[in-house]
C-alpha cells in the first residue's frame, strides 16, 4: 500500500503506448484499487475494515434488490432450475464426511454461479450492471473470504448456514414473496462480515486472504 505506480515504467515494461496504460490506471482508480496523487500519478490504495464492511453492505443491498425483483416479476423455469442445480451441487459437497481443499474450491465455484444467476433473475440490466460494479469493489465479492475461512474449526457450520440461506432465498422467490427474499439475501451477504472477522482473528486464515496486505488492520488492544 502507498507504492507509487510509475506510468512510464509500465509503458517501458509492457511495450505499450501511454494512452492504454493511462486508461487502465484510471479504471483501477475508479474501481478503488488506486488513488490519484496530488501532483499526478497514482499509488496503491489500502483499505480499512470499515471500507470493506461498507463494500459488502452495498453488494448485499443490491443483491437484496435482485432477489425482491425476481420474486415480484417472476423467474423463468430455466433460471430457477439452474439455481437449484447450484444448490444441489453444494449439497453434494457438504454431504462428504470432511471438507477438503477441493470441496471449498467447488463451493466457491457454485456459490459464485448462484450469485450470478440471482443477478440475472432480477430481469433488470440496470440493476445487474450496478451489482457487477459493486462486486468489483475490493473484497466485496461473495467469495472474498471463503477460502480463508476454510482453516477454521467452524468452517463447515458457516457453509451449512450459507446453504440454508440459499434455499430460503430460492423458496421466497418461488413463493413470490419479495420482502422475504430481499431480507434473506441481505442477511446472506452479511456472512462475509463473519468470514472477515474470522480471518482477522487467525493468522493462518489471514495468510489465505488474497490481497491481505492491502487491508489496514485495527491496532491490537
Amino acid at each position: 500500500p502507498g507504492a507509487r505506480i510509475a506510468e512510464l515504467t509500465l509503458v517501458e515494461r509492457l511495450g505499450a503506448s501511454r494512452t492504454p496504460i493511462r486508461m487502465a490506471l484510471v479504471r483501477l482508480q475508479e474501481e478503488g484499487l488506486l488513488e490519484a496523487l496530488p501532483h499526478g500519478g497514482f499509488a496503491v490504495k489500502d483499505f480499512s475494515e470499515s471500507d470493506i464492511h461498507d463494500a459488502i453492505e452495498l453488494r448485499g443491498t443490491l443483491e437484496g434488490l435482485c432477489a425482491r425483483l425476481a420474486a415480484e416479476r417472476g423467474v423463468s423455469t430455466v433460471l430457477m432450475n439452474e439455481a437449484r442445480d447450484c444448490v444441489e451441487q453444494i449439497d453434494a459437497l457438504l454431504a462428504a464426511p470432511s471438507l477438503s481443499e477441493e470441496s471449498f474450491t467447488g463451493y466457491v465455484q457454485h456459490n459464485g454461479r448462484f450469485h450470478d444467476l440471482l443477478a440475472e433473475m432480477a430481469g433488470s440490466d440496470m440493476v445487474r450492471h450496478q451489482l457487477e460494479r459493486a462486486k468489483t469493489l475490493p473484497f466485496a465479492s461473495p467469495n472474498g473470504f471463503v477460502l480463508a475461512r476454510s482453516t477454521g474449526a467452524d468452517a463447515r457450520d458457516a457453509l451449512v448456514v450459507a446453504q440454508a440461506q440459499h434455499r430460503g432465498v430460492l423458496d421466497a422467490i418461488r413463493q413470490r414473496e419479495g420482502s422475504r427474499a430481499e431480507s434473506l439475501m441481505r442477511e446472506h451477504a452479511r456472512i462475509a462480515h463473519g468470514n472477515l472477522r474470522a480471518a482477522l482473528a487467525d493468522h493462518r486464515s489471514w495468510q489465505r486472504v488474497p490481497g491481505a496486505s492491502l487491508i489496514r488492520r485495527r491496532p491490537s488492544r
